[in-house]
């Protein structure tokens, strides 16, 4: 029975506090339950999971707050620790879900928001033998470098080590060696010697194994560090018997091992600075985006511009930006204009253009002039803070991949034990003599090859460095498992006012009668519409020149067009219909007005007098980047689909020239949902693309949903995927990026999995009947460490994942010379 506190949103009223407290009362495992609406607050007392409440008032209307804490955590060294910490957090009180990476060394808790403090959680993670602290969520949540502790200690180890092993390795292999130290300080000195030192190697820089292994062990939950303190261990604490009590021993098994616990100490220490180097770069993205924000901004007091630091800075402050540097927070330019570089932030590479009232964005570089501007947001509310936020949500999240190696972690250090013991008994019962000697080398190997370091490290890093790169293209995942979702994704379907087209309309063509002036007919069109708001009238408006006819007794014939007087003439502007119902031939125009009507475009027809003079086809222009962009998703073996309110003519139009495979056209909002439930019918997985408040359904309703990140927060925020550069070609990059990395994380797996199965036999003896083959404890430490290795490096490749496709555009704006 525990009792939860935890705070409840939606209620205002007293019946709101009663409904909540029923939907409480009524769940399983509730024995008690009220929620006082003074304080918003929920206090239950059962055996009811957080989950069963939360799923309880999200019925009734009353959704339970949720929050997320980022902890940081020391002396996490393989799989079978993150399970441990996952465990311990997830059977808190009031824990959601856990998510611990190896990688960062970091996790991520989400709580019912009041039942459980970070403080709290970090106390559990640090009494299951993991020193944790909490992690301010507006900071990046980066652990203490662990380099140069391990390089210190790597090179300890080994200073102390190669002695021993020159000695005693070189002896086996070089007999005069041999003779020489038995010679001069004889073996019982010489073995001394080789246990000062190597005991100075496990107090020393080897304690870390004894310090967190020995108590897991003792607690029944073991990790690789157990299986390195207890083989080492077991190969000191033998050969110390051997050299100071060796009548404790069966004759002729006397020997010392303590040159294989050094080389193992050193071997381990070694893989794990390799790692520690690896894991640094692997935060590359994270540290390259934190290091956008300047440290410290120009701030008006009292009309004076002082230098102060980035947090003194308040929504309304006035900021002074000089040429060359950083823009500190999102703001609203109040004074000068200039070119800003804003690659960082959407992956365009051409600076755009700012004057008074254009936006820009904190981490963005300013141009050549200065900039005066009135921050908008601060903190964690910036752009930059929320790509950031991103960006670490999805390098901390679990895809469903992990969930098989999260599983065979879980018990395999207790089997390993279970191996080693078994490895131990078969050699001392049908082992050649010293079957001691044999069985303890045999056992070592085995406790120290198995080591799940390389099989906890094959998914994190992946990540990391696949939404670091996919970041640094414009391409945010925000929720990491859509990483696996969008490889699997059989049909990309596109909304097609602004993501395919630029979502305005312009003047597309235009026919004029034989014997008049086009660039008049257009002027009198344009006087015609200039009264209206409608978006066909504002593009044919934005296409004429500004020195238009006067224009008198202007009338509106409501969804048909307009008359007028101009110059004294009736202009007749509208539909084809609107000429006809005013006794206007349409003829002469007939052609036109059928060949663009075919391509699906809106005309305005335009008769003077009488006579029908010239048609004007007004169309949403298809954005540069979108054609070559369905042509790589085709490449890449995908189907693409475009989901439009237009009618069919106008939508079939479009999909003809970008050669969409699939149309769904005349779409309510509230029909794109079911419109992507056919497709996934038909084709499978879909992945689809949208920008506007009515695509967030459909981008909540898709197994993957891409918002362009030009785009509203609404959209933003129901997808799975922001494409910050607001560019169709973003979408062929995180296919890409998708595609790289599930395959780097499925070569990693393999890899974990197949040395340790491949290993342990050959560790245990498996070859020896046959080959004579007896694979060493130093060997095995080398070859564990270098798995380890092997993965983080193949996962840094993703680092050079290069852009399938550039944005094709025409630039906007480009900077003046020098």
């Amino acid at each position: 029975m525990t009792t939860l506190r935890f705070s409840v949103d939606n209620m205002s009223c007293a019946g709101c506090a009663g409904r909540a407290e029923r939907a409480l009362a009524a769940s399983p495992g509730v024995s008690e339950a009220s929620v006082n609406i003074a304080n918003h607050m929920a206090q239950v007392t059962g055996t009811a999971s957080p989950e069963t409440l939360r799923a309880a008032l999200k019925t009734a209307g009353y959704p339970a707050r949720e929050a997320t804490h980022r902890l940081s955590i020391e002396g996490m060294t393989c799989a079978s620790c993150t399970g441990r910490v996952e465990r311990a957090l997830e059977a808190m009180p009031g824990v959601l879900s856990a998510n611990v990476n190896l990688a960062t060394q970091t996790a991520s808790v989400r709580v019912l928001d009041g039942a459980v403090t970070i403080d709290a959680l970090a106390q559990t993670v640090t009494d299951a033998g993991y020193p944790a602290k909490a992690v301010d969520n507006d900071t990046q949540s980066e652990p203490p470098s662990e380099i140069e502790p391990l390089r210190r200690d790597t090179i300890i180890a080994a200073a102390l080590t190669l002695p021993v092993f020159l000695t005693e390795m070189g002896g086996h292999l070089y007999p005069p060696l041999h003779h020489v130290i038995m010679g001069s300080i004889g073996m019982q000195t010489f073995w001394v010697l080789q246990f000062l030192l190597i005991t100075l190697v496990l107090a020393w820089p080897g304690r870390r194994f004894f310090r967190i292994g020995l108590p897991l062990l003792a607690k029944g939950s073991p990790d690789m560090n157990s299986l390195v303190a207890l083989g080492t261990l077991a190969a000191w604490s033998y050969s110390t018997i051997a050299t100071f009590a060796p009548a404790l021993l069966p004759d002729g098994t006397r020997a010392v091992y303590f040159e294989a616990a050094g080389v193992i100490v050193t071997l381990i220490l070694a893989g794990r600075w390799m790692e520690a180097r690896a894991k640094g770069r692997t935060g590359a993205a994270i540290r390259h985006l934190i290091g956008l924000r300047p440290d410290t901004v120009l701030l008006s007091r009292d009309g004076v511009f002082t230098e102060v630091p980035l947090s003194e800075i308040s929504v309304g402050d006035e900021i002074k930006v000089l040429p060359g540097g950083r823009i500190a927070v999102d703001g609203v330019v109040i004074e000068g204009d200039s070119y800003v570089d804003e690659s960082m932030i959407t992956g365009e590479p051409v600076p755009v253009a700012k004057t008074t009232d254009d936006s820009v964005t904190g981490g963005t570089i300013n141009g050549r002039k200065a900039l005066i501007y009135r921050a908008t947001a601060v903190g964690a509310n910036t752009v930059l803070a929320r790509i950031i936020d991103m960006v670490q949500t999805a390098q901390g999240a679990k895809l469903p991949i992990q969930a098989l190696a999260d599983k065979v972690v879980r018990i395999f250090v207790p089997v390993v034990l279970g191996i080693a013991a078994i490895t131990v008994a078969i050699w001392l019962a049908f082992g050649p003599q010293p079957s001691l000697g044999y069985a303890m080398v045999a056992g070592v190997a085995v406790l120290i090859i198995a080591c799940p370091c390389a099989m906890g490290l094959a998914t994190p890093t992946s990540i990391m460095v696949g939404t670091g790169r996919a970041a640094e293209l414009g391409v945010l995942f925000r929720k990491g498992d859509a990483l696996q979702r969008l490889d699997s994704a059989k049909v990309v379907a596109f909304d097609k006012t602004g993501t395919l087209t630029e979502g305005r309309p312009t003047l597309a063509d235009q026919y004029t009668a034989p014997g008049c002036d086009s660039a008049e007919m257009l002027r009198l069109a344009a006087a015609v519409e200039q009264g209206s708001d409608h978006p066909i009238a504002r593009a044919i408006l934005s296409a004429a020149p500004t020195d238009l006819p006067d224009v008198t007794d202007s009338e509106t014939i409501p969804g048909s067009g307009l008359i007028a007087s101009v110059s004294g003439q009736t202009v007749h502007v509208g539909s084809e219909q609107h000429l006809l119902d005013h006794g206007v031939n349409t003829a002469p125009l007939k052609d036109s007005i059928a060949r663009f009507a075919e391509q699906g475009q809106s005309l305005v027809c335009l008769a003077r007098d009488g006579q029908a003079l010239a048609v004007f086809a007004v169309a949403d222009q298809i954005k540069p980047s979108a054609r070559p962009a369905i042509d790589a998703l085709h490449a890449a073996g995908l189907k693409v689909a475009m989901i439009s309110g237009d009618n069919a003519a106008a939508a079939n139009a479009i999909a003809r020239q970008l050669g969409i495979d699939h149309v769904t056209a005349g779409v309510r909002p509230d029909g794109k949902v079911d419109a992507i439930k056919a497709l996934r019918d038909q084709f499978g997985t879909v992945a689809f693309v949208g920008d506007g408040i009515n695509d967030a359904p459909a981008l909540a309703e898709a197994d993957i949903g891409l918002a362009i990140g030009t785009g509203t927060d609404v959209a933003i925020e129901a997808a799975d995927i922001v494409l910050s550069s607001g560019r169709v070609s973003g979408v062929v990059n995180a296919v890409d990026v998708s595609k790289h990395t599930m395959r780097n994380i499925r070569q990693n797996l393999f890899w974990a999995f197949a040395y340790n199965t491949a290993l342990i036999p050959v560790a245990a003896g498996l070859l020896y009947p046959a080959f004579g083959i007896l694979l060493s404890p130093m060997l095995g430490a080398g070859a564990m460490a270098l798995s380890s290795v092997f993965v983080l490096t193949n996962a840094l490749r993703l680092r050079k994942i290069a852009p399938v496709q550039e944005d094709i555009s025409t630039p906007r704006y480009t900077e003046a010379p020098a």
